[in-house]
């Protein structure tokens, strides 16, 4: 199988580590020619895509590949993929596979209670609007062009160097709490396992939500990694008075619990890792985190 990814960032290239062993060729775009250097060596075809450069050789990528990730979020104009390389795409000759990375923000406020892929689409926040509308277009290129495009809404994502561990260790862990404010999240090793049993059983239209079992308050997730690493948990901080930037903020504005049962049922995915508890233990036993005092 030949994959093409567009934006190889951190899910990307865990999908790409769990694909590449069963003989996956992967070709992946990346913004800017230092970051293609840093890939020559791994065997994975780099080629710069950004608002500045387009390297000609993606159309030619494009035309071999069988799959298309895509992990570009939208900008202001809209999918900067699809607008590139919609001629592209519907011409490939081998093309049967679409993924689109998206987020369960288009989901909006829910008041802590659940969500599922049945629930209607209600964004609040202006990124999570351009989210659904991108989502929205991609389908509709699928049904358009008979390739089978599926839609993963991703929670908080973590993994190795990126978890409270890592924040713990770097001083930057902080227990914000909100009374009822709970999230989801998913291990990237989970998203990648989701990834690869939808290569092998495509649904055209397919939304899958892709989150762990257990929504839960930040501050319980930041208290468990202390207490593996045998330190003091940092003091709880009212959200009120905590200082987050807008952006911060404006996650809290949103509370939902998420049920990701489709994958389960569909695609047969049962998650190594179902609550932060079980991934948390597994990167503490691989080295992350502060050393006990």
């Amino acid at each position: 199988m030949k994959l093409m990814v567009f934006g190889f960032g951190y899910t990307a290239r865990y999908v790409a580590e769990r694909l590449r062993p069963g003989g996956a060729e992967i070709a992946a775009t990346v913004r800017t020619p230092e970051k293609a250097e840093m890939l020559v060596g791994t065997g994975i075809r780099a080629s710069v895509f950004s608002p500045e450069h387009r390297d000609p050789a993606i159309a030619q990528q494009i035309a071999a590949s069988d799959a298309i990730l895509l992990s570009i979020p939208p900008d202001a104009a809209g999918d900067p993929v699809l607008a590139a390389f919609a001629g592209a795409m519907a011409a490939a000759p081998k093309l049967r596979w679409i993924g689109y990375l998206s987020t369960i923000g288009v989901y909006g406020d829910h008041a802590g209670g659940w969500v599922d892929e049945a629930t209607p689409a209600a964004p609040v926040e202006a990124r999570s609007q351009a989210r659904a509308r991108v989502e929205q277009e991609w389908l509709a290129f699928g049904a358009s062009h008979g390739v089978a495009v599926q839609i993963f809404r991703l929670p908080s994502i973590y993994g190795p160097g990126r978890n409270q561990l890592a924040q713990l260790a770097a001083g930057s862990a902080r227990r914000i709490v909100k009374p009822g404010q709970v999230f989801n999240r998913i291990h990237v090793a989970d998203i990648a396992a989701v990834i690869e049993a939808s290569l092998r059983r495509p649904r055209a239209g397919a939304i899958y939500n892709v989150g762990d079992d257990e929504p839960a308050p930040p501050q319980d997730v930041i208290g468990f990694a202390a207490g593996l690493c045998g330190v003091e948990p940092p003091p709880e901080i009212p959200f009120e008075t905590a200082g987050l930037s807008p952006m911060a903020r404006s996650f809290y504005g949103e509370n939902k619990r998420v049920r990701s049962a489709l994958i389960r049922s569909e695609l047969g995915v049962v998650l190594r890792y179902p609550t932060y508890r079980e991934g948390l233990t597994a990167l503490r036993a691989a080295g992350e985190g502060p050393a006990p005092a």
